[in-house]
């Protein structure tokens, strides 16, 4: 059964290990001009969004791995939007937090993370019947 809901990709999320975190933390900031503040509900993230640009950049510390970038696609209906990547060829490798951590068919991993009931709508997000 298909459910009707939108997603967007929605944040460009830069992973790197502890050991570097402030430094990249630093580069980011100055390489865009902006202020990335710490997440007070999660501090491994650090970001904003960025003006003008319609998405946002978070610099995330990591436990463990090395760097790498990842995207993150918002939702208004977590479970439909899992479902409908996954009949695409993407599969779920483990849920955190709020959202689940996803493989696309190349391997590569993505986030998919809920967003608040009314946020997206056909002026900012794909409609998915």
């Amino acid at each position: 059964m298909h459910v009707a809901h939108y997603s967007r990709l929605s944040t460009i999320v830069v992973d790197v290990p502890e050991a570097e975190h402030d430094q990249a933390l630093g580069f980011w900031q100055a390489a865009t001009g902006q202020t990335l503040p710490r997440n007070a509900r999660y501090p491994e993230y650090h970001g904003a969004t960025l003006p003008g640009q319609g998405f946002g950049l978070l610099i995330q510390r990591l436990e463990e791995g090395e760097s790498r970038v990842h995207l993150d696609i918002h939702t208004d209906d977590l479970e439909a939007e899992v479902a409908r990547l996954e009949r695409l060829g993407a599969r779920r490798v483990r849920q955190v937090h709020r959202w689940w951590i996803m493989r696309d068919p190349a391997g590569l991993p993505f986030c998919v993370v809920p967003e608040r009931a009314g946020s997206l709508n056909d002026d900012n997000a794909q409609r998915w019947d």
